[in-house]
């Protein structure tokens, strides 16, 4: 599972002319599974996510959680995170998982950060053409891989 994390100050999710998932203020997630994927490499990686310390407090350090500052999450499905460029000029994404699979991990993750962490979670429409508008806070930008908690 890889996830790239962008504080951001104000984000949306589009299809088709509808918004399907906005935030005010916190963290847009860029969320892609791999083959080895499972549930609890989502909980894992939810617990991460909720308790990285990115914001920045009263002396202006980053030492505060989404959860400290009570930021909301809009989580986008990225299969292409998981592209290999590197052999050709057109990606392969052999390594992202199958469909079904990837959804059904989607939707548990984004359940995880509403249920266990009470936390807003704004959503996109897995496998769907989305348009994604976002304020970059910073920008900070941290990028999280679950072959470390492996």
């Amino acid at each position: 599972m890889r996830i790239v994390v962008q504080r951001s100050k104000k984000a949306s999710c589009t299809i088709e002319g509808n918004i399907t998932g906005e935030i005010d203020f916190g963290y847009v997630l860029l969320v892609g599974f791999t083959h080895e994927d499972n549930l609890s490499i989502c909980q894992k990686m939810a617990k991460k996510i909720v308790n990285l310390r990115i914001f920045e407090d009263e002396n202006g350090k980053m030492n505060k959680s989404i959860l400290d500052i009570s930021g909301q999450i809009l989580a986008i499905s990225q299969f292409t995170l998981y592209a290999n460029p590197y052999s050709g000029n057109r990606p392969g994404f052999t390594d992202a998982m199958n469909f079904k699979e990837a959804s059904d991990l989607y939707t548990n993750f984004c359940d995880i950060l509403e249920n266990e962490f009470s936390i807003k979670c704004g959503r996109g429409i897995f496998g769907a053409d989305m348009k994604i508008s976002l304020v970059n806070d910073g920008p900070v930008t941290i990028l999280l891989d679950s072959i470390n908690f492996k």
